[in-house]
């Protein structure tokens, strides 16, 4: 196949995202959404040894008490009009403040926001910060009526079989604090990511699990048995590409990533993330035929990106990548996908300096590229 229809082929499937453009991960197709300075812990905490008598109860009794319904209101004319709802988890207090991070996608164009706690009190919620490239926002209410804040467990320590809960409110505040039970499904799944006007940024890696997520549900916490929360629950599938309908896939955003982004949040109310300055593809979605005579890779590359285009003057255009070239490894971390670069990518700052380990035809190569340009949003 010639180089032209490669690049015809691909980039269907380039990224733009690590060039500029914010990213929604619940906006893919069949992906059901939801109609609906105080810093936590730098990490996750590790999570606890699960008590060989634990159970579901005792785990929902543990966080119960810190799950939250979110109500979003639009406004028309001088009233305030409930238009959807979602969940939350309070995970902080702080200064007579207590923090709740929910998703970007409940609160998303609300008026005004309002909190019911467990005990039925509605009050009065103050945004924080959003980021519509995570799904994840903060908000903020008076502690005074706060007994119980959540946990953040280690969510690169779950395995696939754990039980898990999800609590929330699915269908509204009139099922708050439901609960349902199921497993980890997969930890590590990713999902499409697109752009408010259907734009492809590529993937997001986040938790699989079939305990039942519904309308409402979201912003609400996946649970383990010791009462954790290791991830927050954003999204579920309801359709195949083909219009099959499917059950008992949900997902969750891994308690790793939120702990970072709401740290983030609080601080600065919004995230800014460098970029390489890359257009991608996944080198699995390139044929083998392509991988030899296009990209000329050696047969023991089994993984990576593609750099597919490249920003003039741009981080990677000044390092010296080129079209086609492969990169597999950042910071000597192994690169299988797109999530994989951008995952570790997102873990720096503006004025940072990467190493790239990529392969340019047969030869194996390292760069260092300084991170000066900003990703869009």
């Amino acid at each position: 196949m010639a180089q032209s229809t490669l690049t015809k082929t691909v980039l269907t499937g380039v990224i733009a995202g690590l060039v500029g453009g914010g990213v929604i991960l619940y906006a893919q197709k069949g992906i059901e959404q939801s109609t609906t300075q105080t810093t936590v812990r730098t990490t996750a905490t590790k999570t606890s040894s699960i008590a060989k008598n634990a159970t579901a109860t005792t785990a929902y009794n543990k966080v119960s008490d810190a799950v939250v319904s979110v109500l979003n209101f639009s406004k028309s004319g001088q009233n305030y009009e409930e238009s959807s709802e979602g969940s939350g988890v309070i995970y902080k207090k702080a200064d007579q403040s207590a923090f709740i991070v929910t998703n970007n996608h409940v609160i998303d164009g609300a008026a005004k926001i309002q909190v019911m706690l467990h005990n039925g009190k509605k009050v009065d919620a103050t945004l924080v910060g959003k980021d519509a490239m995570t799904d994840l926002a903060v908000l903020k209410i008076t502690s005074d009526n706060v007994t119980t804040t959540a946990e953040f467990g280690d969510s690169s320590k779950i395995a696939v079989g754990e039980n898990v809960l999800a609590i929330g409110s699915p269908l509204g505040s009139e099922y708050a604090s439901s609960v349902t039970q199921g497993i980890i499904s997969a930890k590590k799944r990713l999902v499409e990511a697109t752009s408010e006007n259907g734009q492809n940024y590529g993937g997001s890696t986040v938790i699989q699990t079939d305990a039942a997520i519904n309308p409402g549900n979201s912003g609400g916490p996946l649970i383990n048995f010791a009462g954790q929360v290791i991830g927050i629950n954003s999204m579920k599938l309801s359709t195949s590409s083909s219009g099959t309908s499917v059950e008992g896939m949900g997902f969750a955003i891994p308690s790793d990533q939120v702990v970072d982004v709401v740290n983030k949040l609080v601080k600065d109310g919004k995230i800014t993330r460098p970029a390489i300055g890359i257009g991608l593809v996944n080198l699995s979605e390139v044929t083998a035929d392509d991988q030899k005579s296009t990209l000329k890779i050696p047969d023991s590359v089994t993984g990576g990106v593609v750099v597919m285009s490249l920003t003039k003057k741009g981080p990677a255009d000044t390092a010296g990548l080129k079209k086609y070239d492969v990169i597999v490894g950042i910071d000597g971390k192994k690169v299988t996908t797109q999530a994989d670069l951008r995952e570790e990518l997102y873990k720096h700052k503006l004025g940072d300096t990467v190493t790239l380990t990529y392969y340019h035809h047969s030869n194996k190569k390292t760069v260092k590229v300084k991170l000066t340009q900003k990703l869009a949003s």
